[in-house]
């Protein structure tokens, strides 16, 4: 390597290791860091200093980042899930497709455009970008919501569609070649897609376990490599996507054993050549056409991205999400995508669009990625600052003889399903909105109303319920419903949840004595297994748990006395762990001799059988 070379790639790395932390310490994603980073290190700022000479050659070698990143995605992806996500892919993914395509379209022939041009431009443009959004989603948390998991299902259509696309352009060109993909190559397309899926199924577990069994971490590391270039190339070899067959090989994988270490292997790769991906972009923006038709430039990209998300913003409404995830949709898949390059490249190559109207469009794209983070950013400053009022509460009908359930998360839930089995009537209050539209998806009676409040609680049937089950996480807002249920509801039992201590000690201040700590009864469970897994008789396990159980019971109502004294809890707390490690060693001292026993050490040091 020449030191020109070295030069070239320190000032990659530098660019990789600065624009991530400068991005996010700006609050703009470390994504439009490693856009503005190529933009500095490109051809028109820094790249004469350092013999910058193929920014081309660097987005050919970065795309390999997508290639990465669409395999992780295929290990994430369960082929079950996959089929469950069947309606979202090919009903609202498709749906964006052709609406936004169409209406691009049309707008490209009111401009001027001839109708096959205008077609093919609406084609490209109407294709987000996955790497980017899924980057951007993954950095908000936003991945795993359902308008995270709608836009992943968005993103796989286009990906599946651009396949076909980019091998159809031809068609596109009036008078030009014929296409490059006949029905015989389809065909073998299609069979080698089905190769691959049935040589993997039966070919890549067996591989890792064979490589596993030497236990060789860097093996792994080359195996997980060899697989994504190996798909890749066979792909490639009969004009398909990359990436596709990247998606393929993680999916197959996604069922295996091996699927984590994978991925773990994969992840410092992907999340490199993904940043020198977005970097390269960077570095292609031509600033020359900014400079000579900045107007247009902004008018192409402010039209695309206020159509994309408008469409978007549309479909999601349709299928069912609410209007804030619904306009988190359409921004975060609101800028073009990696695929329209591609599609432009071989487009000026067949003749269908003309060199500069690419240029231009390849700008567009590049400043639409640039601003779906800035977007997403005002969406949050203006969302934070409206902090708009939540809808009414909810007025639950009034029953006789039934049960109120204040909370209904998981805790709550499970009380519910219970009472439900049992047919016996209850009504479930939460303030969460979010939770209260998942839950009457499936069925559950529940309504939307704070259960702290008195004209909530009169309405839900307080004054005639049979108990009032407290399973609100928040330790204050647990205090203050019991507050208000035993000075206006003397008579109605309370069961209530609490999170640790502190919470139960604050409960029976107000009165409140039917408490279960959320963790105890579940933290003894899986002692008393593993007690049974160590070997130790079923009599002695009860018999240490039960210990333990009495002893935690009597220290809680012995700390109740001075809960509010943190130095006094502290001293009961070591007094009390020697205590109970005398009954533990008294307890093992009355056991025969047969081997099962356990000897609890004792705090000086002796064993407790002498």
């Amino acid at each position: 390597m020449t030191t020109a070379q070295l030069v070239q790639v320190a000032v990659f790395l530098a660019a990789a290791a600065i624009a991530a932390p400068f991005g996010r310490f700006f609050r703009i994603g470390s994504v439009l860091g490693y856009l503005a980073a190529g933009v500095v290190i490109g051809p028109y700022v820094l790249g004469p200093l350092y013999a910058l000479d193929d920014v081309a050659k660097v987005l050919h070698f970065a795309e390999f980042g997508v290639v990465l990143l669409l395999f992780v995605i295929g290990l994430e992806l369960r082929p079950i899930r996959l089929w469950s996500m069947r309606s979202a892919i090919f009903g609202l993914g498709a749906g964006q497709l052709i609406v936004t395509s169409i209406v691009l379209a049309t707008i490209g022939a009111a401009l001027g455009l001839a109708l096959n041009e205008a077609l093919f431009v609406g084609l490209a443009l109407s294709l987000s970008s996955t790497a980017f959004a899924l980057q951007v989603l993954e950095e908000k948390g936003e991945l795993t919501t359902r308008h995270g998991r709608l836009a992943f299902s968005v993103l796989l259509f286009q990906d599946l569609a651009a396949i076909p696309l980019i091998a159809l352009v031809p068609l596109f060109a009036l008078g030009g070649d014929e296409p490059s993909m006949d029905l015989s190559s389809a065909g073998i397309a299609i069979l080698t897609i089905l190769a691959v899926i049935v040589g993997g199924h039966f070919l890549l577990s067996r591989l890792y376990r064979v490589i596993a069994a030497t236990g060789v971490r860097e093996a792994m590391t080359a195996s997980a490599l060899l697989t994504v270039v190996g798909v890749a190339l066979i792909m490639e070899q009969v004009g398909l996507s990359a990436a596709l067959g990247a998606f393929i090989a993680g999916a197959l994988l996604a069922d295996s054993e091996y699927r984590h270490q994978i991925e773990a292997d994969i992840a410092p790769f992907e999340g490199l050549l993904l940043a020198v991906f977005f970097i390269a972009i960077g570095m292609s923006i031509d600033l020359s056409v900014l400079v000579a038709k900045p107007a247009a430039l902004l008018a192409i990209v402010a039209g695309l991205v206020a159509i994309k998300a408008v469409i978007l913003y549309g479909l999601g409404r349709w299928w069912g999400l609410a209007s804030s995830p619904s306009r988190r949709l359409g921004l975060v898949l609101s800028q073009g995508g990696e695929f329209a390059f591609v599609l432009f490249s071989v487009g000026v190559f067949e003749g269908v669009i003309g060199r500069d109207t690419a240029s231009l469009l390849t700008l567009a794209v590049t400043l639409s990625m640039a601003a779906t983070p800035l977007l997403l950013l005002i969406d949050e400053v203006i969302a934070r600052a409206l902090k708009s009022e939540p809808p009414e509460y909810e007025m639950p009908p009034e029953d006789e003889y039934h049960v109120i359930i204040a909370g209904f998360g998981r805790f709550g839930q499970i009380v519910a399903r219970v009472l439900r089995a049992r047919h016996i009537p209850f009504t479930a209050l939460d303030t969460s909105i979010a939770q209260v539209d998942f839950v009457k998806r499936f069925g559950s009676k529940i309504y939307y109303g704070d259960a702290g409040r008195l004209d909530i609680l009169r309405a839900a049937g307080a004054q005639k319920a049979q108990a009032f089950v407290l399973a609100i996480d928040n330790v204050d807002a647990s205090i203050r419903v019991a507050e208000v249920v035993r000075e206006e509801f003397p008579d109605l039992p309370i069961y209530a949840r609490a999170r640790d201590r502190f919470h139960v000690h604050r409960l029976m201040d107000l009165g409140v004595n039917i408490i279960e700590r959320e963790t105890f009864s579940s933290a003894l469970a899986l002692t008393t297994k593993l007690l049974r897994g160590l070997g130790l008789k079923p009599d002695e396990v009860k018999r240490l748990t039960e210990t333990f159980r009495q002893h935690d019971e009597k220290r809680l109502f012995e700390d109740y006395k001075y809960y509010t004294d943190m130095e006094k809890v502290r001293a009961n707390a070591l007094t009390a762990a020697v205590e109970l490690e005398d009954l533990f060693a008294k307890d093992a001292e009355e056991l025969p001799e047969d081997g099962t026993a356990v000897t609890a050490p004792r705090r000086d040091g002796r064993g407790s059988s002498g």
